[in-house]
């Protein structure tokens, strides 16, 4: 379609169109030369617009020759420097005396006496820092700048030293200032010979200046004409005496032929940049709210207080970034799942701020109720996988799940492109465990794997996020081989060793990025606290003599462990009740374990099914389907989970009594 013919019709067209031509009549033109022909306009523009050398056409006959360019031959520096709306003082000398004041520096501190010492006159220069400065200035010759200095209301302006006599002092700030000085070098030229003064009357008689201008036309106002600050202020009698007898003496020296120095001084600029600052700093302070409210989120959505396993001690710490960094994702988190098994999760959302934290709380969330399905950590992780996909399908997230079972002394772990867990042996020994096991989380359509690494008694792990290894100038994998050095020499409780790992890789309250970590120990246990944990298992060979076996074996092992007799005849029965239902619903091969801790007592029954029961309401007339709830009854907590090599585990809990 042809978008030409239409465009006079759309809107706003015609108003453009108008205000093309009204500026293009205020254009300015270029001014005639007094040949007659014409100069280039300013800004570059050509005279000749083809730009191949032709004269431009002549100018219609009649028409009216354009306006002349203005110039600044006929502005003072006074007439320049008194009307720019920042800070102007122009001093002189290695004492930087001074020469010249604004009107907009004289209401903002008072007026001073011309040729007094800066260190003296103008003490708002010493408590801004600017005579050092001014000195460098002068000695090297290369401007200098300082930015956003602060000019308090109460300060330099109620009290700016030496005044003139006849001089109000300035009214000063409202409020608090900044201001952006610059200092740089400048030459004045000496100050000529000044005569007298006579009558205008018997000046106009032997050839005088009469009403300020000499004979020769020179104006004696202080114009650039006349090359000297000083010489101004010198004819309206502001300069001392002693700097007047000076320029007397070089004016009479110039008089004489004698060539004279420059006076070599400084022009201190000061620019008002208080609404800049104050835009900076409302910015900064809206940032540090919503970095506030980021790392209250993260906080808030972090375990307030970890669970603690019976047989494992485990501490964390989280570290949110510097200041100037925004909030990540990382999270961590350890969650009890019944018969002594512990799982462990660490993770790191991708990106930063708020939308990095609510993204780690969801998936923490999902985690926690992922992980009492019992699954295996593989499985985990898949569900996580297409839940993150869901929540952002920009947003990806890395993860390790990782389990303990105390009866096996082993972590059983998925990775979801994270970087490998750490485990130390009682000797001292770090192994690292084996590459991520999947990608990381919201890639979707990838099968994730499980893994495992021994972790018997004495023996240590840390779980970490990239923050605590990663460093922008070193690859990643140098930051871990680093914090196994670290991690090989750790010692004390697992809070110690975070604190520890934390010192010994560098990060402070200014590192640039989140960083989370989670240790965990498995003590190796002696003397009385051996006493508390122990372990009993019974291979069931079928039969109708298991379960008379099943309640015997659980009778004298609860005997031995010294259980209170009520507490005994309970286990007794929820051995029996998970042992005739492995029977009748199960299949080879089976087991019966009993663990205590030092809080509980735990019976474990295993078979070679998959299915795993459930809890239903038995009728009157059923024969079946009460077992599982006189175990619910009876026990403090129970639950079932597929096995790895095939089959199902259940079992239940007791909670021991304080003492």
């Amino acid at each position: 379609m042809n978008f030409t013919r239409w465009s006079a019709r759309l809107p706003r067209t015609q108003r453009r169109n108008a205000a093309r031509a009204d500026r293009g009549a205020r254009r300015p033109k270029p001014a005639a030369t007094a040949g007659g022909g014409s100069v280039p306009a300013a800004g570059g523009e050509r005279a000749d617009p083809s730009g191949r050398g032709e004269p431009p056409a002549a100018a219609p006959s009649g028409a009216a020759p354009p306006d002349a360019v203005p110039t600044l031959d006929g502005l003072s520096v006074h007439d320049l420097l008194g009307q720019v709306p920042a800070l102007v003082a122009v001093v002189y000398g290695p004492e930087h005396r001074i020469a010249y004041l604004n009107d907009t520096y004289v209401e903002l501190f008072g007026s001073r006496a011309p040729g007094t010492p800066a260190r003296l006159a103008l003490p708002e220069l010493t408590e801004l820092g600017l005579l050092p400065l001014m000195d460098q200035v002068l000695r090297s010759g290369k401007p200098r700048t300082v930015k956003s200095r602060r000019v308090t209301a109460a300060g330099p302006a109620t009290t700016p030293g030496p005044r003139q006599a006849d001089a109000a002092p300035g009214p000063g700030r409202a409020r608090h200032g900044y201001y952006t000085f610059t200092c740089s070098p400048i030459e004045m030229a000496a100050p000529r010979v000044v005569a007298p003064a006579q009558p205008a009357d018997e000046r106009a008689v032997d050839g005088s200046p009469v009403d300020g201008a000499p004979v020769d036309g020179a104006p004696v106002d202080g114009s650039p004409l006349d090359g000297s600050i000083r010489e101004s202020a010198l004819r309206k009698g502001v300069m001392p005496e002693a700097v007047a007898t000076e320029a007397v003496a070089t004016a009479t020296a110039t008089a004489t032929g004698t060539v004279t120095e420059p006076v070599r001084g400084v022009l201190v600029f000061g620019a008002d940049v208080t609404d800049q600052v104050e835009s900076a700093e409302r910015l900064r302070a809206g940032e540090r709210l919503q970095r506030e409210a980021a790392v209250t989120l993260q906080r808030s959505l972090l375990p307030q207080e970890l669970e603690q396993p019976d047989d494992l001690r485990v501490a964390a710490t989280y570290q949110p970034g510097g200041t100037d960094a925004a909030v990540g994702g990382d999270w961590y988190d350890v969650i009890t799942l019944g018969a002594g098994r512990t799982a462990l999760v660490i993770g790191d959302v991708m990106g930063r701020g708020v939308r990095a934290a609510a993204v780690m709380g969801q998936l923490r969330t999902a985690v926690r109720a992922y992980a009492r399905l019992d699954l295996p950590p593989h499985e985990v992780l898949q569900l996580l996988d297409g839940l993150a996909a869901e929540i952002d399908p920009h947003q990806i997230a890395t993860c390790v799940y990782a389990v303990h079972d105390p009866n096996e002394n082993r972590l059983v772990y998925a990775s979801a492109g994270h970087l490998p867990i750490l485990v130390r042996d009682p000797d001292g020994t770090v192994r690292r465990a084996s590459e991520p096991t999947g990608p990381p989380l919201g890639t979707g359509g990838w099968l994730h794997t499980t893994g495992s690494v021994p972790l018997g008694p004495g023996a240590s792990a840390v779980l970490y996020t990239d923050g605590l290894v990663e460093r922008r100038d070193k690859d990643i994998y140098d930051g871990v081989a680093a914090l196994e050095r670290v991690f090989a020499g750790a010692t004390g409780s697992p809070q110690v060793m975070c604190d520890r790992l934390i010192r010994a890789l560098g990060i402070t309250a200014e590192h640039d990025d989140d960083v989370a970590v989670l240790v965990l120990q498995h003590p190796a246990r002696t003397g009385h606290d051996a006493e508390l944990f122990h372990n009993a298992a019974l291979e069931l060979l079928g039969g109708v003599e298991a379960a008379p076996r099943a309640r015997a074996f659980a009778s004298g092992v609860l005997a031995s462990w010294r259980f209170p007799m009520e507490l005994r005849d309970l286990g007794v029965l929820a051995a029996s009740e998970l042992v005739a239902n492995s029977l009748q619903h199960g299949t080879p091969p089976m087991r019966l374990r009993l663990r205590r801790t030092d809080r509980r007592l735990i019976i474990e029954v295993t078979d070679g099914d998959e299915h795993l029961p459930r809890r239903r309401r038995a009728e009157p007339v059923d024969e079946a389907g009460r077992g599982i709830s006189i175990v619910a009854t009876i026990a403090s907590s129970w639950g079932s989970r597929r096995t790895p090599g095939g089959g199902k585990a259940v079992w239940c809990e007791f909670a021991l009594p304080a003492g």
